[in-house]
């Protein structure tokens, strides 16, 4: 059934009609050109397709496009601002936390999330947070790193 589906994509308002039965992860891909969502197992296990939902990061390969009616939708590509890379993004740059990088903008997300609800989380924190990542290329002892990195260079900024 096609429904009016109205959220705030990347800071912007958005809306469209579409079936409401699709899931997130193609609309975000098809119909707005956020490619940065990869779509891997297509069953919720890999991470590569998290997103986040009012700030809580969700596997957008199984969300029903309806459940984002009214809510705030992220993805890689809002992360950065005015042109300049997040921290979480530097900091995955700066320890070369990612190999193929299919699963980096899964990772950076979720990491992003972590960080908003625990902004200095201990390694072990750190572990259990990002376990239902997964990376293929096993570069997780780097993104364990770049995570620590990015609590302590988000801590400096000024907060909105």
């Amino acid at each position: 059934m096609k429904e009016i589906i109205r959220f705030e994509l990347n800071h912007e308002p958005r809306e469209l009609v579409v079936d409401t039965d699709l899931v997130l992860a193609w609309v975000l891909r098809i119909n707005f050109g956020m490619t940065g969502v990869k779509v891997g197992c297509e069953l919720g296990f890999c991470g590569a397709c998290t997103v986040l939902l009012d700030n809580e990061p969700v596997r957008s390969c199984m969300l029903p496009v309806s459940e984002v009616q009214g809510k705030k939708v992220l993805t890689i590509e809002g992360l950065t601002k005015n042109g300049e890379l997040h921290p979480v993004q530097k900091a995955f740059i700066q320890h070369d936390a990612l190999q193929c990088g299919y699963c980096t903008p899964g990772m950076i997300l979720n990491a992003y999330g972590l960080l908003m609800k625990n902004p200095e989380p201990s390694r072990k924190e750190i572990i259990e947070g990002m376990e239902q990542n997964l990376c293929r290329c096993g570069s997780y002892n780097r993104i364990i790193d770049a995570i620590q990195t990015a609590a302590k260079e988000m801590k400096k900024e000024p907060q909105l």
